[in-house]
Formats: C-alpha cells, structure tokens, sequence
C-alpha cells in the first residue's frame, strides 16, 4: 500500500515563496482568443518587464485545446516565469503550461461548474503531468462573461459575510486559494470591505481579480487582505499602467501585516 503524503508543487511553491518575499504576487491573464500568438508573446515580455510574476492563460469561451496550446507555447518561448491554465472548460486543458487552478465554480447554479468538469478533466490533468493547485472561485459581478458562462448566481457586494461564507467553506473543503472574482472588463473591483470579511476568517491566500485598473485599486485590495492580484487587458492598453500597478501593490505589502497566512507557514 502506498504511503499518502502531500507537498506543494514547484509552481504552488513559487508563488508562495515569492509571498515570503514581496507581500504579494501579481499574475498577469491572457485571453488566447483576443490576440494572436505574437502579439501574446510580445505582451508577456511587457509583462515581466513590468514586474509580473507569472501568466494565467484562458477565457470564457475557449472552447478549442489548440488555441490554448498556442498560446502557452508562444508566451513560454519569451519568458521562464510560470504559466499557469485559468480553465472555463475541459477544452482549457493544455499539456504545455506548468499547471492549472483546479477550480469549483462555487456560486453556479450549474453542476457541470461546480464539480463535472473537474472530473470530466481528472485523467486529463494527471496524463499531462500538470501540477493542480485546487481554488475555490467566486463571481460577484452578473453582467461579465464569467457570470453568464458559469451559470453563476452572482455574489451581493453589499453582503460581505455572504462571500466570507463562501470562501470559508472552499477552505474547509481542502481548496488551497480563494479566488474573488469581479470579472474581466468590469467597471469595479471587488470592494476592500469585502476582501476585509473574508481576510477575517480564511487562512489560505486570497485572489483578486477584475476591475483593477490603477495602482490605487490594487493597493487597496493588498491593504485589505488580498495575497494575490490579476489584471488582463490592462497591459495592452497601457503597460505602463502594470508597473504602476505593481510598484503600488509593493508598498501596500509593506504598510501592512505579513501576507503570509499561518495556514501556509504551518506547512498546511
């Protein structure tokens, strides 16, 4: 009988140590069906110049593995940061990246997000070696593809202890991260207080993501609670923007309490 035993991944432990290390990470999204392969890598090459950490690749409405293989392959050729698959379906599902969030879409009223794809892709994600960081996702804008692809029942900003509840449960289910979720190319970001209620109450590092389109919002997100930050579109339509965004998130870890969760440091 084979011996259980449980260690983060190369690509889990990169970013936890890069927690240790700055107070926060920033990923950068991109959406493979809005550019072509070039332009993605000349992007990712923006993006590391600007001080991001790492790539999430995917979109709502990927529904084809070849476009996500280019994708991968075209930001790999330019840079050794990781890239990690932000799965809308089993079709996100590539051999090429370093690993995939493992996510339940815990707010759907879809069963398929919740829980079927996860087991439809099982097979898949150990055949192709990926290393899966399972997150628990939750949505709170209802005008984003997100919200209309995933079925979700989106989250009341108003009511933080709602989210807190969430976010709660992922954690007590084994999920490892916690994803807030405004959605791309919403107006807003998740609002701090939000962020605030459930930095109370979970261990496991937060991500935001959606809506961050300053140095000022992506501060007070790190200020509140958040560990983790995404942007998307930001970097083509200004890449100076990312550095301001990752310049402000760096002295928001300082001003605040060690992002490091004794979740983490207690070797979960």
């Amino acid at each position: 009988m084979k011996t259980l035993s449980f260690r983060l991944g190369k690509t889990e432990s990169y970013l936890i140590n890069r927690l240790r290390e700055k107070g926060f990470v920033h990923l950068t999204l991109f959406d493979p069906e809005a550019k072509d392969a070039s332009s993605l890598a000349e992007l990712a090459e923006k993006s590391e110049e600007m001080g991001t950490d790492g790539f999430m690749v995917g979109g709502s409405t990927v529904y084809f593995r070849e476009m996500m293989d280019e994708a991968i392959r075209a930001i790999k050729s330019v840079s050794n940061l990781p890239v990690i698959i932000f799965p809308s379906n089993i079709t996100s599902v590539s051999p090429h990246a370093d690993a995939i969030f493992y996510m339940s879409l815990l707010n759907s009223l879809e069963w398929w997000f919740i829980l079927g794809a996860q087991i439809h892709g099982a097979l898949m994600v150990k055949e192709y070696r990926l290393e899966p960081i399972p997150v628990g996702y939750v949505v709170f804008k209802g005008e984003t593809s997100v919200a209309a692809v995933g079925r979700a029942f989106p989250l009341p900003e108003s009511k933080p202890n709602l989210a807190a509840s969430y976010a709660l449960a992922a954690q007590l289910l084994g999920m490892r991260l916690i994803y807030l979720e405004a959605g791309s190319g919403a107006e807003s970001p998740i609002p701090p207080d939000v962020i605030r209620t459930v930095r109370r109450v979970v261990d496991i590092p937060i991500i935001v993501g959606g809506g961050i389109k300053s140095g000022q919002s992506a501060a007070e997100a790190i200020l509140a609670g958040a560990d983790i930050i995404v942007t998307g579109t930001l970097v083509e339509q200004d890449p100076q923007k990312l550095a301001e965004i990752t310049d402000y998130s760096r002295r928001a870890a300082r001003e605040r309490e060690p992002a490091i969760s004794r979740y983490i440091d207690e070797g979960l």
